[in-house]
């Protein structure tokens, strides 16, 4: 068991006479690691201690299978570190096997505590935007509001719909002998439910027993009553059914996963600011087919980048004109851009007296004892009362001095949400000039200089002592415990009344600290809130006294501009990888029997290799030295970095899929992930793993093992394989599917044409070699051997590999399908009048017969079949960018409006 915490801190798994609280006996009881009478923690650590296959062996096996599905679903603080370059930059999310539990007393008190909190907030909002009494009265400092970057001038005087200008209020708490405390408060992006949502995802599969035994009550019910307040809520202009999007910053965003993953969940479009435009007031969507209004926008993007054109001009995040179009009422922003100054440490002095004045009542909740600087008879109380304390900054705009955030991201998600242009420079930061709760409790004679000089910058708090959960060690295969911070979300239902999620976001301190920060260290935990009654079935929908909007009904998933972009190069990237790998595998193949191999093949290898960027373009030739071209496309495989190739195709295949994950299955998503990830270790593994050599380059030993090589290239085909499975066989088959198989045949094409026009240039389709080359590169071996038993003719692969309709990788048979899809979608957006996409590309009759094809020159050349793979790859060009320029932008006027 873990040793006791700290004196003046309360331990959550244990009572103050050493033995088990009821929950936690409860738990591991459901475990088989104690009776169910037992409160003796001597138990658990006989029953882990105990050789053999025990409890303490399962736990760990149970954790490891934690870190491996967080691992496997793609779990990290930025899952798209590599377009920025930064290929090793993304880590796993840190999740702990072992929930935090609150028992069903603690709930009815943080229940009724937070629900009060989000109902002031919400009343704060409505009275500075309104008739600002708080400020007339002395209520409020002004300097903590108009000095505020988070106050926006330009809403002043706005009404939103239903007169709710929050719809999401999350709220910090420490847990102490005494009760709970609010430590602070998210209004302007409060982040972490998707988290909240895939940490019990992924705990309550590995401690199912548990979870059943202590009726632990479930976290759908408040996503159901966030969209049904942002459907509900009244808003003008709005007929019929209502779009909804989820304005992120994008994947720089730390906390993309989570913006994906509620998209995801909550079946609304992710969109970023490239993607909306305003036009006449009113918000649209790019989309495949044109601009489509958009109604209600869920916000991740800080209050000062959301519109560049009233606020921050260099926002490359935000939508231009969109604080006009919320004043002109024609849209619903999630949480009200403008709330950013609730959340400053300094308002917690203040909020007792704003309580009382707006609702009438106490706070159920006390916050952290709290001292604004600004006022003078308070900092001089601080300093006089204490010794130690945090170190606050009272607005963001303190940090404008430091190129680093305040937080860290999974610290304060609510700063890696919304800021889409803060990086995170660890490096940078001056740990002197920068305070935080990260830096821990402070000698207040240290600051007294700088406070001085600028007192209203600084707020200061009391140390709070946090409470100790639980964790399991599973490399030392023991218990211990860290300081443990939780946030608690509360939902709007528009009628003025929250439902506060039953559960939250856990953060835990590294260990040994004190200080919660994930960024050194500290990870996350499940958080169960307990019942003593099962918990009944999860209705359908969440209850509102709202009026449904007329004529609502179901509505395909929109296919924005950016998602479309997305999956077409996805289809490109994942049928690119195949053509590789298929490649990869075949050279290595006649390498090893490079004896028997022409040296027309060959020059078609070395050709094709650098074609398809396998070898860098000073790599020995085949012909010239076998093993140093081996050694180069080997280390060229082997390079998470590289632009060109397997690994660069697979990384690509992963960021577009990671732009569109909700309309990806988990399976779907997982497998492209694996798929990655799998070849990248197998690579690794071959290059630094194996004691066998090959002998050639340099005149010594080459460090790969070709075994392993081949190994992996085995393994990724399969993956792929499954991949192409499931686009054909679990996505929707509406204009968004289109796109992915569009990709596909045009990269199906631009990538076999070469091969065939490569093999006629060397003199390879002549050969045997050549021969047998071809119908592996176009997987069309096996076929071949059924159709043509024991041809070996010019004419017969030809007309498989190229004229054949029923071949799936046949060229012409492709083209067709091609052209079956881009008819299928639409013309484009409004005013573009240009020709339809399929009378770009001819049709298979108009294109060279098999006779012509196969009519060789005086020379032996077959030039009218190198001809035809050049004019093929060319069109395939030309209709990409045409794709490009119909769809992924849109530059013409709203649907059935003139611009003035």
């Amino acid at each position: 068991m873990p040793p006791a915490v700290a004196h003046g801190h309360h331990d959550e798994l244990r009572a103050p006479d050493g033995a088990l609280r009821a929950s936690w006996a409860q738990f591991f009881d459901a475990l088989g690691m104690t009776r169910a009478d037992a409160r003796d923690e001597a138990q658990i650590d006989t029953a882990v201690d105990t050789p053999g296959d025990t409890p303490g062996d399962t736990l760990s096996a149970r954790a490891a299978a934690v870190a491996r599905q967080v691992r496997d679903n793609g779990v990290t603080f930025n899952i798209h570190a590599e377009q920025d370059g930064e290929k090793d930059s993304a880590r796993d999310w840190a999740l702990e096997l072992l929930p935090f539990l609150i028992s069903e007393e603690d709930w009815a008190t943080i229940e009724a505590g937070v629900t009060q909190r989000a109902v002031l907030a919400n009343a704060i909002m409505g009275d500075i935007y309104g008739p600002q009494t708080l400020l007339e009265r002395g209520l409020l400092p002004p300097g903590l509001v108009f000095g505020h970057p988070g106050y926006l001038r330009g809403l002043k005087g706005y009404h939103p719909p239903g007169a709710s200008f929050l719809q999401i209020v999350a709220v910090d708490l420490v847990h102490g002998a005494a009760g709970w405390t609010v430590l602070a408060q998210r209004t302007e992006t409060p982040a972490g439910m998707g988290y909240a949502l895939e940490n019990r995802l992924i705990v309550s599969g590995q401690l199912a027993e548990p979870f059943r035994a202590l009726h632990v009550r479930r976290l759908p019910p408040v996503f159901a009553q966030l969209i049904s307040t942002l459907t509900h809520l009244p808003l003008d202009g709005a007929t019929g059914e209502r779009h909804l999007v989820l304005l992120t910053p994008g994947p720089a965003s730390a906390m993309y996963f989570e913006h994906a993953f509620l998209a995801r969940y909550l079946g609304i479009t992710l969109a970023e600011g490239g993607d909306l435009t305003v036009r006449n007031d009113v918000v649209y969507l790019k989309t495949f087919g044109g601009l489509e209004r958009v109604d209600v926008i869920l916000r991740r993007v800080d209050d000062v980048l959301c519109d560049p054109l009233e606020l921050h001009g260099a926002s490359a995040v935000g939508v231009p004109g969109l604080l006009e179009a919320m004043r002109a009422g024609n849209v619903l922003v999630s949480n009200m851009p403008g709330s950013g100054f609730l959340e400053s440490p300094a308002l917690h002095g203040f909020l007792p007296g704003m309580s009382e004045a707006l609702l009438g009542e106490s706070l159920r909740l006390p916050g952290v004892d709290t001292w604004w600087c600004g006022e003078a008879a308070a900092r001089a109380r601080a300093f006089d009362a204490l010794g130690e304390a945090y170190i606050m900054p009272t607005y963001p705009e303190h940090l404008a001095d430091n190129p680093a955030p305040a937080n860290d991201p999974a610290d304060d998600p609510n700063e890696a949400a919304g800021g889409g242009e803060r990086e995170d420079v660890d490096a940078a930061i001056d740990c002197e000039t920068l305070p935080g709760q990260e830096r821990g409790v402070q000698r207040l004679a240290d600051w007294r200089a700088r406070i001085e000089a600028m007192p209203d910058r600084y707020t200061i708090q009391a140390p709070l002592a946090l409470s100790h959960s639980a964790c399991w060690e599973p490399d030392d295969c023991r218990m211990s415990s860290r300081a443990a911070l939780l946030r608690v979300y509360a939902v709007a239902d528009g009628n003025g009344g929250w439902q506060v999620m039953p559960g939250g976001f856990t953060r835990l301190a590294p260990p040994g600290c004190a200080e919660v920060s994930m960024r050194t260290g500290g990870t996350s935990a499940d958080t169960w809130v307990l019942s003593t009654q099962p918990i009944g079935a999860t209705p359908l929908a969440a209850r509102s006294g709202l009026s449904p909007p007329a004529a609502q009904a179901q509505a395909a998933l929109t296919v924005s501009s950016r998602a479309a972009e997305n999956l077409y190069w996805g289809g490109r990237y994942a049928e690119r990888a195949e053509n590789t790998v298929r490649l990869c595998r075949q050279m290595l193949g006649s390498i090893e029997s490079h004896e028997e191999t022409d040296e027309n093949t060959l020059a078609m290898i070395g050709s094709l290799a650098r074609w398809f960027g396998l070898v860098p373009e000073d790599a020995p030739s085949p012909a010239a030295s076998m093993a140093g071209f081996e050694r180069a496309l080997v280390m060229t495989l082997a390079d998470p970095s590289g632009d060109s190739g397997v690994m660069y195709a697979l990384a690509g295949h992963a960021r577009a899929a990671s732009q569109i994950r909700n309309r990806l299955s988990n399976d779907h998503w997982r497998t492209i992930l694996a798929a990655r990830n799998d070849f990248r270790v197998g690579m690794s593994a071959a290059l630094t793993s194996s004691t066998s050599s090959t002998p050639g380059a340099n005149g010594g030993a080459v460090g790969y093992d070709r075994t392993r090589v081949l190994a992996a290239l085995d393994h990724l085909s399969m993956q792929l394989g499954a991949i192409s499975g499931a686009q054909g066989d679990r996505m929707t088959r509406d204009e968004a599917w289109r796109l992915v198989f569009i990709g596909r045949h045009i990269e199906r094409i631009g990538g076999l044409a070469p091969m065939l026009e490569t093999a006629v240039e060397t003199g390879a389709l002549l050969t045997r070699g050549g021969f047998d080359l071809l119908l592996h590169l176009f997987d069309s071996t096996l076929t071949f051997r059924s159709r043509y038993p024991g041809r070996t003719d010019i004419t017969a692969l030809v007309e498989l590999l190229v004229i054949e309709p029923s071949n799936p990788r046949g060229l012409y048979g492709v083209l067709e399908r091609l052209r079956d899809k881009l008819a299928q979608i639409p013309p484009g957006a409004t005013g573009q009048a240009r020709v339809r996409l399929v009378e770009m590309l001819p049709p298979a009759s108009a294109l060279p017969s098999l006779t012509r094809l196969v009519e060789a020159d005086a020379d032996g050349r077959h030039a009218r079949l190198s001809a035809l793979c050049d004019h093929l790859g060319e069109r395939m060009a030309r209709v990409s960018e045409e794709i490009a320029s119909r769809y992924f932008s849109h530059a013409g006027a709203a649907p059935g409006r003139e611009l003035p």
